[in-house]
Parts: structure tokens; C-alpha cells; sequence
């Protein structure tokens, strides 16, 4: 497991983390399979950050996921929404509570299409566990 930095990172408000902690995690993903993406150090790398609150580290790895992901994929597309939440958990940390209610209904959007297009499962993930993510970020308050 990649390790996260001490603190999760705030745009603005602390350092941003040195590239090369997202680096090992990153690299090799060109050409994997989705279900190769789904076994990845970057996919598990950002379900960890996320689930710890570092929704800036979780975007990190998971973009490296996304664009690796075919277009039009239902991996793709829960991908997208899953990056779209970890932005508004984000924002809402941060007590930008706008963007985050903007955000919010396109990760919505997208997360509802991925399983529309992949079934019950997409990426491992269920629909119970989104909504697990989900809710940390209803949850989240703002520093």
C-alpha cells in the first residue's frame, strides 16, 4: 500500500505532496484490463485515501485509473463519479459548500451510469459500498 502523507492536502492552505509518493502506484497502467485497473496499487491507493478523509491524494491515484479505463466503459464512468465525489468531499472540507452541492449530483449522475452500463458490480465496488463513500462525504465538515 502506498503510504499517504501526514496530513491530507488542502489546496491553498499546505503543501501539495511530492509527486513521486503517487509515482510507483502510477506508473504501468497503459494498456491493464479493467479488472487489471480494479487490482491496482492506484485503485486500492485511492480507495484508501479516500476512506482516511484524503479526498486530494484519492483524485491522485484514481485519475491515473480513469484515464487508463476505455472510453464509454462503465468503469470509466463509475471512475468519473468516484473522482467527482472525492472533488466534493474536497470542497466541502475546504467550507466551499457551493461547489460542493454542484458537484455532488454530476458524481451522482455518473456513478448511477457506471452501474446502469456494468450491473451490480463495477470496479469491485457495489452500490452499498459507493453509498458507504458517499455518506463520508455528506458527513465531511469543513476545517
Amino acid at each position: 500500500m502506498t503510504p499517504l502523507p501526514p496530513a491530507p492536502h488542502l489546496p491553498g492552505r499546505n503543501p501539495r505532496p511530492d509527486p513521486a509518493l503517487f509515482a510507483p502506484a502510477l506508473s504501468g497502467l497503459e494498456g491493464l484490463t479493467a479488472q487489471e485497473l480494479a487490482a491496482s496499487p492506484a485503485f486500492a491507493g485511492g480507495l484508501a485515501a479516500f476512506r482516511a478523509g484524503f479526498y486530494w491524494e484519492a483524485h491522485e491515484f484514481w485519475e491515473g485509473v480513469w484515464s487508463a479505463l476505455p472510453q464509454a466503459s462503465a468503469e470509466r464512468e463509475l471512475m468519473r463519479g468516484l473522482i467527482q465525489l472525492a472533488n466534493a468531499g474536497l470542497k466541502r472540507r475546504m467550507g466551499r459548500e457551493a461547489a460542493a452541492v454542484r458537484i455532488l449530483p454530476l458524481s451522482e449522475a455518473a456513478l448511477r451510469e457506471g452501474f446502469r452500463r456494468g450491473g451490480e458490480s463495477v470496479m469491485g465496488l457495489d452500490q452499498r459500498q459507493v453509498a458507504e463513500l458517499r455518506a463520508r462525504v455528506e458527513a465531511e465538515n469543513a476545517l
